[in-house]
């Protein structure tokens, strides 16, 4: 298997590349709108309101937790999911620039 590379770019491709990556998914997009409606969740509340296993929702929770878009903080034996708001900023700004980067000016093909 071959290298991404990835030290190769930037911070901020890097970063973006990782957003991108946690949003790729129908089911992350669903458990950041329910962590976002709701504030916090634990994982057993999630697995309710999605139609996926307690497996799968856990596995989608490390993979945004890993971009840094939520955080997790243990309330006994249970984790209580919500959104790592200073992460949150940072991905907001980082993806709007980008969005906003385009200009329509130019022709294409």
């Amino acid at each position: 298997m071959g290298t991404t590379k990835s030290e190769d770019f930037t911070v901020k491709d890097n970063k973006i590349s990782k957003y991108a990556k946690a949003l790729a998914h129908p089911a992350r997009v669903a458990i950041l709108q329910l962590l976002i409606k709701k504030q916090a969740c634990v994982c057993g509340d999630i697995v309710e309101e999605l139609p996926l296993s307690q497996s799968t929702v856990s596995q989608h929770l490390k993979e945004l937790k890993e971009a840094g878009l939520i955080k997790g903080d243990i309330d006994g034996a249970k984790i209580c999911y919500c959104i790592d708001e200073k992460e949150w900023v940072i991905a907001k700004e980082y993806l709007n620039a980008l969005f906003v980067s385009y200009s329509s000016k130019t022709k294409c093909c």
